[in-house]
């Protein structure tokens, strides 16, 4: 999976996400790598679906995050980059119907949002944000339970 970190001044896109479960969480833009995508293409893709922002060069890995559902016997890995060029206006146009708003936040407002977020999405982003690190950070969690309301997060 791709995230993709885009700022504008010292303010970060965010996208509320409605879940089939009918929940809501926030994160940065990004998505699933298709067959024959690279990595960056996906990205792009993903970050132009779901917001109409569309990013002319990336930087990074800014940061990964491998995450073990153990009970589900599910690995999931993101890898997530910054936008150094982009341009465009927000058009939510998201094709899975998952995206139901984008914008710009500052950092308090990030940080209200996302704890509506699951803890591997809140954590690194809200520590790169405050960090800002030069070099690339990694990021592991391991989640046991099998019902969205029951699962225990732990952060290797």
């Amino acid at each position: 999976m791709a995230g993709g970190v885009v700022l504008q001044g010292e303010q970060l896109l965010l996208v509320r996400n409605r879940r089939r479960n009918d929940s809501v969480e926030w994160s940065t833009p990004g998505g699933v790598v298709d067959p024959g995508e690279t990595f960056l293409e996906a990205l792009g893709r993903e970050v132009l679906e779901e917001t109409g922002i569309q990013v002319l060069l990336w930087d990074g890995p800014l940061y990964e995050i491998t995450v073990d559902f153990a009970d589900l016997g599910w690995l999931m890995q993101v890898e997530v980059h910054r936008a150094v060029d982009w341009n465009g206006e927000i058009v939510l146009e998201d094709p899975d119907g998952i995206v139901e708003h984008a914008d710009f936040y500052d950092s308090d407002d990030c940080e209200a949002r996302l704890v509506q977020s699951p803890r591997w999405v809140r954590e690194p982003l809200l520590e790169w944000w405050r960090q800002r690190p030069e070099q690339m950070q990694s990021y592991r969690y391991e989640v046991t339970g099998t019902e969205i309301d029951g699962l225990a997060v732990t952060r290797l």
